[in-house]
């Protein structure tokens, strides 16, 4: 007990010892504001920062009408002269402050623009911060990474990093043998970011020369992209724990135990990441296929890890589980090759000769764009109807993604201006009515007429 107390006042201590130095550091610097060439520097820091801001209202429109001249930049451009447009007050601060503070180190003592000397660094380091972490694609961590390099810059530059690191570091709760402390949390934070951007680039760098590659197919290529990421992130997450000295041993036991609470409570999402392996692995369907599944019928834009994005003629983009095309029947119009046959049904009056209708249904079909010429149409008569002859028209396209409907439609009106042409005529159903002797006409509904017989 007497430990444990020890230790509490230990840590209670240590953070009200740190604030006592840095009020004690404040006052000095207070002080120091006092003196009268400390309070021109700050005077000469207030002009020139209103001298900055006038000079951002003065000429920011004017630059503001160039950039909208620049049309044809491409986009990332763009955006990069609208981040230093907002930041003008800024780059002109920066740019007025560092001559002043080497003409006055040029012509005065050193310790008379020392104050300026710090803004100006602070400034500087500001607009940098700005400028890099502006490369940060996600704006969460861009706006996190951003406050956290202004507040240790500022702190390196004031001198008072090393108090600052103390306070975080007596800041600590004990884990049996561990002592996990908020310096080191945010030092993980801050190792793993880093990584995971630079996984992140290296992924989308490798991922666009994979893609390039036209001598890997498309599911490879796209079962090659899914492993380097898994291995890239994996890599910096445990490789960023161990740099700030994390103990892997316990972790492993603990994600052990959480891998099998995860694989009894996700098995959908794990039955999907397995079905997508699988999907890559056996090439039975890839990006730019044509499937029918059900009623949907598209192409494939991307295998996902946990689903298939399949676009269709409408526009509308389904996102269909992998594990359904593992499991279901799925129609893939393009796996070997990418012809296609469709076949179309029509019939025709019993007074027109078939030898006749057979060969202008061919010759019609062919005149359609589309249809293959090197493998040519056939009409085949498949039955005798109550009206008509049947007969089933059966042609072949090779470009499944340019929609089958409408090939379909175009084959029918080729029909329908053929047989127009030449006199063959589409019969339909006709009905007689006859009336029994004796029947008479109820008229008593007008909605409901029927014949009755007395």
């Amino acid at each position: 007990m007497q430990i444990l107390e020890t230790m509490e006042n230990e840590i209670l201590q240590a953070p009200q010892e740190i604030a006592i130095s840095l009020w004690a550091q404040a006052q000095v610097v207070v002080e120091g504001l006092m003196r009268p060439w400390n309070a021109y520097q700050v005077a000469i820091a207030i002009g020139l920062f209103l001298a900055a801001h006038l000079l951002a209202r003065l000429l920011g429109p004017y630059v503001h009408a160039w950039m909208r001249g620049r049309e044809g930049w491409p986009k990332w451009r763009m955006r990069f002269l609208v981040m230093l447009h907002r930041r003008l007050r800024l780059i002109f601060f920066v740019a007025l402050i560092w001559p002043t503070v080497w003409i006055m180190q040029s012509v005065t003592w050193p310790s008379r623009s020392y104050l300026l000397g710090i803004l100006a660094s602070l400034a500087l380091a500001w607009l940098l911060i700005t400028i890099l972490t502006r490369f940060i694609v996600n704006g969460v961590v861009r706006t996190m990474v951003r406050y956290v390099a202004w507040t240790w810059v500022t702190l390196g530059i004031l001198g008072l990093t090393d108090e600052a690191r103390s306070l975080l570091e007596s800041i600590a709760v004990e884990l049996g043998d561990t002592r996990l402390s908020l310096w080191m949390v945010l030092q993980a934070v801050g190792v793993l970011a880093v990584l995971m951007v630079a996984a992140r680039f290296v992924s989308r760098t490798t991922a666009a020369q994979i893609r390039q590659n036209k001598e890997i197919s498309p599911s490879m290529q796209v079962l090659a992209v899914k492993l380097l990421q898994v291995i890239l992130y994996s890599a910096a997450f445990f490789i960023g724990l161990r740099a700030v000295g994390v103990d892997l041993t316990g972790l492993a036991v603990l994600s052990g135990a959480i891998g099998v609470g995860l694989g009894f409570g996700l098995q959908k999402v794990v039955s999907n990441l397995v079905s997508g392996v699988i999907l890559l692995l056996d090439r039975s369907i890839k990006p730019g296929d044509v499937i029918s599944l059900g009623e949907t019928f598209g192409w494939i834009n991307s295998l996902g890890a946990r689903y298939v994005s399949i676009t269709t003629r409408d526009g509308k983009e389904y996102l269909i589980p992998n594990e359904d095309l593992i499991t279901g029947q799925v129609v893939n119009w393009s796996h070997s090759n990418d012809y296609v046959r469709l076949d179309i049904y029509f019939g025709t009056a019993y007074t027109d000769d078939p030898h006749k209708v057979r060969r202008i249904a061919i010759d019609a079909a062919k005149g359609v764009e589309r249809v293959l010429e090197f493998k040519p149409p056939v009409c085949h008569i498949v039955g005798f109807g109550d009206s008509s002859v049947d007969y089933i028209l059966r042609f072949w396209i090779r470009d499944p993604t340019g929609g089958l409907t409408n090939i379909r439609g175009n084959v029918y009106l080729a029909l329908w201006d053929a047989f127009q042409e030449n006199k063959i005529s589409i019969p339909f159903p006709q009905r007689e009515v006859k009336m029994l002797d004796g029947s008479t006409l109820d008229t008593r509904s007008p909605s409901n007429t029927s014949y009755v017989s007395d």
